[in-house]
């Protein structure tokens, strides 16, 4: 188990977690807020893109009560977005994804918990200084989940991700080490 909170764990993807990955990310609900409905998944893109990766992104599966019903994921934010986001400012900075993959899970708190559980195992155990996200402008529901958790909106980074069939709007969105 990587970090736990309550019924809420999260622990390294295995290889037989490919299955759920599969069913999230082929389902329209969940794509147009993670990857976009254009770009669904089956089960080679799944092990392209979350099992046969070279990089230093930690992959999770999110449990609830036991069940399987999300993905997490961190990784040390990059020399490049280090340099563009913070003036190349030292420290430890590392960026987050996540989803919730199980529609009957959504507006139960559990992403909040998630987000917050995250962020303190980022900076309690990997010692983060910063921790950034960067969700799409028009996904309001994920951008007042993230400010609840204590994320402030920092730098709106324009045309930055495509999403289904044209670049999209994000806010840098950034939560910061209690000192």
């Amino acid at each position: 188990m990587l970090f736990q909170h309550g019924r809420l764990h999260v622990r390294k993807l295995e290889e037989h977690d490919k299955h759920f990955l599969v069913k999230w990310l082929s389902d329209p609900d969940i794509l147009q807020y993670y990857e976009g409905r254009d770009t669904a998944f089956n089960h080679d893109k799944v092990t392209e893109k979350f099992f046969n990766r070279q990089d230093e992104t930690v992959r999770c599966l999110v449990l609830f009560a036991g069940n399987p019903i999300g993905y997490f994921q961190y990784y040390p934010l990059g020399e490049n977005e280090v340099q563009e986001w913070y003036d190349g400012e030292p420290g430890v900075y590392y960026g987050m994804d996540q989803f919730i993959g199980e529609p009957v899970y959504w507006n139960r708190g559990i992403g909040t918990l998630l987000i917050r559980a995250a962020c303190e195992y980022l900076t309690k155990q990997l010692h983060a200084d910063k921790i950034a996200m960067d969700p799409q402008s028009w996904n309001k529901r994920a951008i007042k989940s993230y400010e609840n958790c204590g994320f402030k909106k920092v730098k709106l980074l324009p045309d930055h991700e495509w999403h289904e069939g044209k670049y999209r709007d994000c806010w840098l969105m950034e939560y910061m080490r209690e000192t």
